[in-house]
């Protein structure tokens, strides 16, 4: 049983974003006003920041790179440790001139943000004000327990605990248990702490969990006997973070890192036993990760192979751990399928027979190579994003029309029905926390005006109850906000999806300041939900806007795939095209726009940076893989050989290395006049290496020709995720969001 984490979702994210498409009303009414108001950034940031400190100026130990037949030179290579993966591992190794420099960076930023201090602490204790203080989960059956996390007051990573019950019924609990004090055992980690799986064993005797203390993803796994309270380690301290345990109680099974940080490998092990791990299965292809994951009826430990388009699955029997996994289905180039076994067959999720917007296949179990035959056919536009297998139900989760659905089918006469919502944008997800043999399935509704609710829905009756609304403690009222839905028209001719924030009392005849979110990349669609982080923005008369450009899948698969590789470029453009049809139909104005965006999105928001400057009036890049040209031509890096089919292979192919270099934001830094910048990174990042922001901070820096500063934070002590804990991660984006309000000169309120 895994407490406090969502059950897998191999086509997409648990929780993916509703989209509905507005009257074209809104389109028609264009009141272009209060131009002269555009470029007024320096004159706010003049007054918001400390701009009269001493920006460092980097070192420039120029390196010539060849690279089939083209020539380019990088000024800041030396900020990548020859070592790194060692530092990944020890941050203390790191080398001390970068060290020094990264600490430099870090003193200028401080020194640049301490007027606005006052205003980060506002608006972290506001973002605080509206966590429920002693929130909790609602518990997930499982056997003769039902268990949950929740936090108490104060607590920054809460405790993971368990009441008994009777026949699956989580409103006849007992008294609770703890089996987890997470807590508790932090403080054996003050620099960093983070838990990734917490997994219980079916005989719900004992407790595997893993830590990462460094926040470099590199696990270490620990099993508690909840009957005497003892913990001892496995000494397997490179996991990729969960382990799961086989039908015997005693059999673990577990992801190993190499020495580039990739997962690579499975191995298993008897706890009870001194005998050392075994080796399960090894991936050859540095371009395929590998995840260990059971199956919905918990028969089978599944393997899996995959890179972004393409997957392959091996299975051993729970029941018989040590056996040899045996391939469901050799992988085949381009070929995706997941497997969600019900009923004597496996039902496959796959975008085999070019279903592009993918399909449901099935093969029965005892079949160890039969063909597959469809179940669910393919319905081009209607994107199916995952599912769930029950006893008596297959569950699965569309998104049609830029709108999500969840469809149920009662298998013994095949029967479907829907649950659907009415909001103009919404999220709607898929909890995948009830046993196998439940008639109830759970699911999670949000927008965003109104908080998150958890529903129990009975697949039987087709009746649902409400088992959690989200508590807002500091107050909220959702008809103080509006939600709207634009579809706004791309260069190309494509409507791009638009979600807007915005508060209800908000003067609509006037233009208004607007932070706008982009992401883009591997499929991922930002989900139209609710996240009460952003009312500090929205309670400030700032407009927050998501575009939801190519490259994710708001509107089906093609989305995706018109957003990657050669297609790329529609990325970029839908985002700078939202921005500027948002001045155009008097949202916002030129220079009144802050960007943001985190990871592949801090991509985004480099290109449309660099494509037009003047259009932003400062941009938030939190850990952005911006060194695209230099990473993608680095196998050694953990995340670019599995890679290389999103963006493309610049080692081997020509066009793909032009492709790169012409978008690229570190390798399109132009002399310009930059409005304010953010950047943030980690020294323990292993997906965006903390060289990729320092680099393109000191490139950004040399180009500028106006007076805006352009500011890095390195977490010294974290990585991709930034700070562990539940309050210290709101500190970041407390940063930011006392940045972006002071640049759009609202920091004072």
């Amino acid at each position: 049983m895994m407490i406090g984490l969502t059950k897998r979702d191999q086509m997409g994210p648990a929780i993916n974003g509703g989209n509905k498409r507005i009257s074209g009303g809104y389109l028609a009414v264009k009141r272009i006003n209060a131009i002269k108001s555009a470029q007024i950034y320096g004159h706010i940031m003049t007054r918001a920041l400390n701009i009269k400190a001493t920006a460092p100026r980097a070192k420039k130990r120029p390196n010539s790179i060849q690279q089939l037949g083209r020539k380019r030179m990088d000024n800041y290579a030396w900020m990548k440790d020859d070592n790194w993966q060692a530092v990944m591992r020890d941050p203390a190794l790191l080398n001390e001139d970068i060290r020094k420099h990264l600490e430099t960076e870090n003193a200028y930023t401080k020194e640049v943000l301490a007027p606005i201090d006052g205003l980060k602490d506002a608006i972290f204790e506001e973002m605080k004000g509206r966590l429920e203080p002693e929130e909790s989960d609602v518990p997930a059956p499982d056997g003769d327990f039902a268990y949950y996390h929740r936090y108490r007051k104060g607590d920054q990573h809460g405790i993971y605990a368990r009441k008994p019950i009777s026949n699956n019924d989580i409103d006849t609990v007992g008294e609770e248990e703890v089996i987890l004090d997470a807590d508790a055992l932090a403080k054996d980690y003050p620099g960093f702490f983070n838990l990734g799986t917490i997994e219980v064993s079916r005989d719900h005797k004992r407790l595997a969990y893993t830590l990462d203390p460094k926040g470099a993803e590199n696990y270490e796994i620990f099993v508690k006997n909840l009957a005497t309270g003892l913990t001892r380690t496995t000494g397997v301290t490179t996991s990729a973070g969960g382990v799961v345990w086989a039908a015997d109680n005693k059999t673990v099974f577990w992801v190993e890192r190499d020495e580039n940080q990739r997962p690579y490998a499975v191995f298993r092990r008897d706890i009870d036993s001194d005998k050392k791990a075994e080796l399960v299965y090894q991936e050859a292809d540095p371009g395929f990760f590998v995840s260990v994951t059971e199956s919905d009826s918990r028969a089978f430990i599944e393997i899996s192979a995959h890179n972004h388009t393409t997957s392959e699955i091996w299975l051993i029997p729970a029941e018989k751990p040590g056996g040899k996994p045996q391939c469901f289905s050799e992988r085949q180039n381009g070929r995706q399928y997941s497997l969600h076994e019900q009923g004597g067959y496996f039902y496959i999720l796959t975008n085999a027979d070019d279903a592009v917007d993918f399909q449901i296949q099935r093969r029965k179990v005892s079949d160890g190579s039969g063909s597959w035959e469809n179940y669910i056919d393919h319905n081009p536009g209607t994107l199916i994003l995952g599912m769930e297998a029950y006893k008596d139900h297959l569950v699965y989760l569309v998104r049609e029309n830029a709108l999500p659905r969840i469809e149920i089918v009662k298998m013994e006469n095949g029967i479907r029905h829907s649950i659907a919502m009415d909001e103009e944008a919404f999220g709607l997800g898929l909890q995948g926390d009830q046993p196998y043999t439940s008639q109830f399935m759970r699911f999670v509704y949000s927008s965003p005006t109104t908080p998150a609710q958890v529903f129990d829905y009975d697949m039987n009756s087709r009746t649902k109850k409400l088992r959690k609304t989200q508590k807002v403690p500091s107050g909220h009222n959702p008809k103080d906000y509006k939600t709207e839905r634009l579809m706004i028209k791309a260069r190309d001719g494509e409507t791009i999806p638009v979600t807007l924030l915005y508060r209800s009392d908000l003067d609509r005849t006037k233009p208004a300041p607007c932070l706008l979110y982009g992401y883009g990349s591997y499929g991922i669609t930002i989900p139209a939900g609710f996240r009460t982080s952003r009312f500090s923005i929205v309670d400030r008369g700032i407009i927050f806007a998501i575009s939801h450009v190519r490259g994710g899948m708001a509107k089906g698969y093609q989305w995706y795939l018109d957003g990657k590789l050669e297609k790329k470029v529609n990325t970029f453009n839908d985002f700078v095209d939202t921005a500027r049809a948002l001045c155009e139909l008097g949202y916002t104005t030129r220079g009144n726009i802050v960007s943001h965006g985190g990871s592949a999105g801090g991509m985004l928001v480099g290109a449309a940076l660099n494509d037009d400057p003047k259009l932003w009036g400062g941009m938030i890049a939190a850990v952005p893989f911006v060194d695209v040209l230099n990473t993608m031509s680095d196998d050694s890096l953990p995340l670019t050989p599995p890679e290389w089919p999103e963006w493309g292979n610049p080692l081997k192919d020509e066009d793909a290395y032009d492709r790169i270099a012409e978008y690229s934001p570190y390798d399109q830094v132009k002399e310009a006049d930059y409005p304010p910048l953010l950047i943030t990174g980690g020294l323990t990042d292993p997906r965006v290496t903390y060289w990729e922001p320092a680099k393109w901070a000191s490139k950004l820096r040399d180009h500028q020709i106006g007076s805006a500063p352009v500011l890095l934070k390195i977490n010294m002590e974290a990585g991709h995720q930034g700070e562990s804990g539940r309050y210290d991660s709101l500190k970041e984006t407390a940063m930011e969001y006392a940045f972006a309000s002071s640049v759009l000169g609202r920091g004072s309120r």
